[in-house]
């Protein structure tokens, strides 16, 4: 089977959507014949060691000029800008790769910019919410990769549920830390934006530095422009000497940023799957996440759940995590086991059925 797979979200900083194509690309070169296809101006793909069983094309067309292309003509096909044919298109998010023959893939990891377009910009706040729907109806077969957003999808796309397929990400492969550290920082991971509930977190914070000690608490990720407000909060007091954004961290990078941390907090208003509570499970680090979206099935009882929109909820957990040792602990040990169960060879053995269910849908569409 050839399979061509959209790569430009882990064209740079890989955020989730860039992490979960990246994985399963390189778990599926073995057992296919796989090209990842880039298109930039400026930034040329630079094939990661562990996706050299592939081929690749790097076009040097803006992301903005082929995307509105694609979006709203639907062209060119994939078959003319790679002068190949294929057996699959893979597009890693909820718009389609324009194909002419071969059968064409979607993955959706949430809807938030149809539920919440005002904390969304650019290209997703333009075209998104407008075409989803269409194109989602027209795929040959659509990856989400949790219950919840399978459900998002039936419900405001008005796909059938027959055509969905849950496909988890998978865990890194680290060896979880022996111990925790004892001056270790609170952890925040993830693109700095609304729907992260980054202002929620740093009220909270900034209420628990009031009444007692609190670890450092770090913020890793890239900035969007609606992060500046925050940037500019954290720089002055209370919070300034107390909060610190790195920036987006490399994979390289990413193993001893965890596991320097006492707890992953993740309290965002909607998550498609949420990688970092599943790396933070995987690292031995306990998990304050929301109880939205998909990540109480991702931590499910390894961790402490809250209500993003209950500022109470989220400084009493962090309090609770912070201050007790023995349920740090406990929830540290219950996320190691849990993470065992997330693999990307499962992963990429669940896409290639889906591959194959979609080229079945294809032919027999076009037979008919």
């Amino acid at each position: 089977m050839r399979v061509l797979i959209d790569y430009r979200p882990a064209l740079r900083a890989r955020s989730g959507a860039g992490e979960y194509i990246h994985h399963v690309a390189a778990a599926l070169a073995s057992s296919v014949e796989v090209t990842i296809f880039s298109s930039s101006w400026k930034d040329r793909l630079r094939v990661p060691a562990d996706l050299n069983g592939t081929k690749a094309v790097d076009l040097r067309v803006p992301v903005s000029i082929l995307n509105r292309l694609w979006h709203r003509l639907e062209w060119p096909s994939a078959e003319l800008l790679t002068g190949s044919r294929f057996d699959v298109v893979h597009s890693p998010h909820p718009l389609l790769m324009p194909a002419r023959s071969a059968a064409r893939v979607i993955t959706i990891h949430d809807l938030n910019f149809l539920s919440h377009p005002e904390r969304t910009q650019g290209e997703i706040r333009r075209d998104y919410p407008a075409l989803a729907r269409s194109h989602a109806q027209r795929a040959d077969a659509i990856i989400v990769s949790s219950r919840f957003t399978a459900g998002e999808v039936v419900r405001l796309l008005g796909v059938d549920a027959g055509r969905i397929s849950i496909c988890v990400a998978g865990a890194p492969a680290w060896t979880p830390r022996t111990a925790a550290p004892a001056n270790g920082y609170a952890l925040f991971v993830g693109t700095l934006e609304p729907r992260k509930n980054l202002g929620g977190l740093l009220d909270v914070y900034e209420r628990l530095l009031a009444h007692r000690t609190m670890p450092e608490l770090v913020l890793a990720g890239q900035a969007t422009s609606a992060a500046q407000p925050w940037l500019e909060r954290i720089a002055r007091p209370p919070l300034a000497g107390h909060v610190r954004h790195i920036g987006y961290v490399d994979e390289s990078a990413l193993q001893d940023l965890y596991a320097g941390a006492r707890v992953l907090v993740m309290p965002s208003f909607e998550e498609g799957f949420g990688i970092p509570v599943l790396e933070a499970m995987t690292a031995g680090v306990p998990v304050v996440a929301s109880n939205r979206g998909s990540l109480p099935e991702v931590l499910g009882d390894a961790g402490l759940l809250i209500d993003p929109e209950r500022a109470e909820d989220l400084a009493s957990a962090l309090d609770r995590m912070v201050g007790d040792d023995a349920l740090a602990q406990e929830c540290a040990t219950r996320g190691v086991e849990r993470a065992r169960r997330f693999s990307w060879r499962e992963t990429a053995a669940q896409v290639m059925d889906v591959y194959r269910q979609a080229v079945e849908r294809r032919t027999g569409a076009h037979r008919h």
